[in-house]
């Protein structure tokens, strides 16, 4: 077991543990219980409840084509051939095939510890369809539900004791040993006392950055602390220009902020179309899939029709299933509907797009590791080169499975190889001071200048936003979550001036057109001296490089 805490000072703690994770979302949770597996000690932090992540959110399901459950013609090379179709050039081939093979192992994982699929007829498992598959391949939970149920099979078995947790115990800064791994962690407990985690193996799997905007499909805790940790430390990010805008968020009125509710891609995957104020279809020759286009092409085109008919919404008509039928299938989202005074039955549901999915992050190999010994990532904070620039609808739950528990094996194997830091080694110091911005007038220049659409002249604008961030000790929570943002914008808004093109999720309006010829690659970022992203340029970081050996 994971060493108790114990006060090494006056207002100081101490833990130790082989391997610390750092979040709770199903990447965390499935790094956690491999660990625990492969008999390491392990010791998971979450800087709020176990339940307040990502993770439970997540409607729509697991893509994964499962051995004789799939559609007729479908296989896992498709979905490969999905996913890199919706990556728009920027996907790693290797890291998505590798990914995409584990899945069907995943799901049988996961369902050995537990969580239920729905089936249909015939106790097959139900399949929907979502934006950019070319098949029937999304398994779900509970309808609408699925995020909710991984995560609660996941915590049933983490909350057997064998894993100890600590809650409201939010991670500041990365712990290096002389030679320079990372072997620790600088937390502060729910009382803003600070204390030092020590161990060879830390785990970012924070998830994403939607609270950077004014509305998300996010919950509060999204503030891009994982990326921000990770860059102080030295580590390579990538592909943080990439910010997926969900099309279809609940529309709840004029100056929505906040997580808005989600309306699943699965309910165009059963027929509903998206038309505008005067109820004409949006997606009308636009794209041969029509409403089940990318994720980015439908945002993008939702955007374009609300400008030429000067509203803030369009709709998502989904009468023909019946108000009955939809309760049934999507019952969170009928939910969510009918508190805002929408029957899905016989209304159009008012949709908008919202900031949904960072697609890149720490650069990470598919075992989780970084360019850092010692720190390792998954899930939404990690980039893997799975999503490139743009997701593939419910790609995301797979990686957080996979992802999870290879790098679960990475640590076993790195450790067991004695190529990690002695934690007794880690250097503490006094909590550090960073840039902290104000939040709300950082997310109102983000969403105005770096959301569905960007141009030099607002990126300019969002940097100059920027300079009125103060530079103050991270002795609190929220100071380490307003940090993290402004650094987090700093980095998006970096890559986004210097990639000038417009791809996937990506749009800039002064340079409409791709580039491959110059920018069919990622644009890693680093912390220069002064602690300001940088590109690194033609000698960039593989993300395959400094693996450490085979796991």
């Amino acid at each position: 077991m994971t060493a108790p805490l114990r006060e090494v000072g006056a207002a100081t703690w101490e833990a130790r543990a082989d391997l610390v994770v750092v979040g709770t979302g199903v990447a965390g949770l499935t790094a956690a219980l491999t660990a625990h597996e492969l008999g390491l000690r392990v010791l998971v932090i979450t800087k709020a409840s176990a339940e307040d992540g990502n993770t439970r959110w997540a409607q729509g399901g697991v893509a994964v084509v499962l051995p004789g459950q799939h559609d007729a013609g479908d296989s896992v090379d498709r979905h490969i051939a999905d996913t890199l179709t919706a990556g728009a050039g920027l996907c790693d081939e290797a890291a998505t095939a590798g990914i995409i093979r584990d899945g069907p192992a995943a799901v049988r994982r996961l369902m050995r510890l537990g969580a239920a699929f729905d089936l249909a007829e015939g106790g097959r498992f139900a399949r929907t369809r979502e934006g950019g598959h070319s098949a029937f391949r999304v398994v779900h939970a509970g309808g609408d539900a699925t995020g909710a149920e991984v995560e609660r099979a996941l915590l049933a078995s983490v909350r057997d004791g064998r894993i100890p947790m600590l809650h409201n115990h939010i991670a500041v800064q990365a712990l290096h040993t002389p030679a320079g791994q990372v072997a620790g962690l600088q937390v502060l407990d729910g009382d803003g006392v600070p204390g030092v985690l020590r161990a060879p193996a830390i785990l970012l799997a924070t998830g994403g950055l939607g609270q950077l905007f004014q509305a998300t499909s996010n919950p509060e805790v999204a503030t891009a602390d994982g990326l921000a940790l990770a860059l102080r430390a030295g580590a390579a990010v990538a592909d943080v220009e990439f910010v997926q805008f969900h099309p279809t968020v609940l529309y709840t009125g004029a100056g929505a902020r906040g997580r808005c509710p989600l309306v699943t891609e699965a309910v165009r995957g059963e027929g509903a179309v998206l038309v505008d104020a005067f109820g004409e279809r949006v997606m009308t020759g636009v794209h041969p899939l029509g409403d089940l286009a990318p994720r980015d092409v439908v945002a993008a085109a939702i955007s374009r029709r609300m400008v030429e008919t000067g509203t803030d919404h369009v709709y998502l008509d989904a009468t023909h299933l019946g108000g009955e039928a939809f309760r049934r299938r999507f019952p969170t989202v009928h939910a969510a509907c009918e508190a805002v005074g929408v029957d899905p039955g016989t209304d159009g549901i008012p949709v908008a797009p919202a900031a949904h999915f960072a697609c890149g992050g720490v650069m990470s190999t598919v075992d989780g590791r970084t360019s850092l010994t010692g720190l390792y990532a998954a899930g939404e904070v990690a980039r893997t080169g799975l999503h490139g620039a743009n997701r593939l609808a419910s790609n995301s739950l797979l990686e957080g499975l996979v992802v999870g528990a290879r790098a679960a094996r990475a640590v076993a194997f790195d450790l067991g190889a004695g190529l990690l830091g002695d934690p007794r080694a880690v250097e503490v110091t006094d909590l550090p001071a960073a840039l902290v911005a104000d939040r709300q007038p950082l997310q109102d220049a983000m969403s105005r200048h770096a959301g569905i659409g960007r141009d030099s002249a607002g990126i300019a604008a969002a940097l100059s936003a920027l300079e009125s961030s103060v530079h103050r000790p991270l002795r609190t929570h929220r100071a380490v979550e307003d940090a993290a943002l402004a650094l987090a914008a700093r980095a998006l808004l970096t890559a986004a001036d210097a990639r000038t093109e417009s791809r996937g999720c990506h749009v800039r309006l002064d340079h409409p057109g791709r580039d491959d010829a110059r920018l069919l690659r990622s644009l890693p970022l680093r912390l220069d001296v002064s602690g300001q992203p940088v590109l690194l340029g033609a000698m960039a970081l593989s993300s395959h490089e400094n693996r450490g050996g085979a796991a």
